[in-house]
């Protein structure tokens, strides 16, 4: 059975939803932007008439309307962009169960049928598009082809409101000529790299010899340029109309740059009770810490570590988050953003090793405190209970929001930021 994958994105998205729920606004060049007071005053989404101004996301504001001085500035509103991306994914659920969201308005939809072809895939991505912009009164572009990063690849090409088939047939002529960075998974770093070796596009990245890949980039080299070759045999995970969850976490662009020790160990606190917090909820323990630091030249690294042992006890990652910044952090700058993240997930109720030593077992007494302070929370607010080192530092900034923080988490794929 061929395989036939769709990629649906949702153009502009958080801009087509703010047009959609004020119309008078349809008309002007609009942006979504985060706060300036809190260091968020960056595009985060622009609509077609800002993007002919020019106007590029993760611009900052004052540079937008430079380029368009009638330019609308409107903050995120987070609950109408998890409304309206539930309701496209419910869409694509009459299609078929295997739906994979990747990030709130993008998803992979496998529609693979005995004796289906894609050409019969490329008219139902078509119907999808039109249900979409019918029902919603948005507009979506839908790549369609034998894998998963094929796909992504055809959504990205023909914007907006556009359909793309990417075959085993015209896969050479379509995707080959491409800038390397088109490829999924192709990030800013990879992308250097690459260029420093004289591979610009995707095709020069097929041809490459494999082994000189793997020297220059580690084993990532050799899968990227299989990727290029057309070579993803990742399967689109049944997931129904909610996301199995791979990761936890949430990050924070405080209004100050954290200059002291002292700043990010209280940042990586609050962030590693919110990650904890989140677990417990979710029912979930986790084994892999990763960081993402970004200093005030906005050059970035990422790392990870491993736990003992499962957990999701707040100390325990805030823990393994300070010994792997102390590990790849010299902190001769400051730092701007810092986001952290607990992989590796499994069950809070699988079996567990005891110790023999009263230490060891510790931690469970910790977990119900933990679990204690979650129900004082919910009963009487978020601050109820809090960490004496919080007390005056309101100018790293509120990351308590969990919406928010959902909406901004980090997104770790080998290395980079996709």
């Amino acid at each position: 059975m061929e395989p036939i994958i769709l990629h649906a994105d949702l153009n502009s998205f958080y801009a087509s939803v703010e047009c959609l729920y004020d119309p008078s606004i349809r008309d002007k060049p609009v942006a979504v932007c985060g706060s300036p007071e809190l260091r968020h005053g960056i595009v985060l989404a622009k609509n077609e008439l800002a993007k002919k101004a020019g106007i590029k996301t993760g611009e900052v504001i004052w540079e937008a309307k430079i380029k368009a001085p009638n330019l609308l500035v409107v903050p995120p509103k987070y609950d109408r962009y998890l409304r309206i991306g539930n309701m496209a994914r419910e869409i694509y659920g009459r299609y078929s169960q295997q739906v994979e969201p990747f990030g709130m308005d993008e998803a992979w939809i496998d529609i693979s049928y005995p004796n289906r072809t894609l050409e019969e895939g490329y008219k139902i991505a078509w119907e999808i598009k039109e249900k979409i912009k019918f029902e919603l009164g948005i507009t979506a572009s839908i790549g369609v082809s034998f894998n998963k990063i094929f796909a992504k690849l055809g959504s990205d090409m023909k914007k907006p409101d556009a359909v793309t088939l990417i075959s085993r047939d015209n896969y050479k002529q379509k995707a080959w000529p491409l800038p390397v960075e088109e490829l999924l998974y192709v990030g800013r770093a990879t992308k250097r790299k690459l260029n420093r070796y004289n591979i610009h596009t995707i095709g020069e990245l097929a041809q490459c010899d494999r082994e000189f890949l793997q020297q220059k980039l580690g084993k990532w080299g050799p899968v990227l340029r299989a990727y290029a070759l057309g070579q993803d045999f990742s399967r689109v995970e049944n997931q129904g109309y909610q996301s199995v969850i791979k990761s936890i976490g949430n990050g924070t662009t405080p209004p100050e740059d954290l200059n002291t020790y002292e700043d990010v160990k209280i940042t990586v606190l609050v962030l590693a009770e919110s990650v904890a917090r989140r677990l417990r909820e979710q029912g979930l323990k986790g084994k892999t810490v990763q960081i993402y630091v970004r200093d005030c030249d906005l050059e970035s690294f990422e790392r990870q570590g491993q736990l003992l042992d499962y957990s999701n006890v707040s100390r325990d990652i805030a823990g393994k988050a300070l010994e792997i910044l102390k590990n790849n952090w010299l902190f001769q700058k400051p730092i701007r953003s810092f986001s952290l993240r607990v992989t590796n997930l499994v069950s809070q109720e699988r079996h567990i090793q005891l110790s023999l030593f009263e230490e060891d077992n510790k931690k469970y007494k910790l977990v119900d405190l933990e679990k204690s302070i979650d129900q004082v929370r919910s009963r009487y607010g978020a601050y109820a209970v809090q960490r004496a080192c919080l007390l005056e530092t309101k100018h790293l900034g509120d990351i308590s929001s969990d919406l928010e923080a959902s909406m901004r988490e980090v997104s770790f794929n080998v290395g980079e930021k996709r």
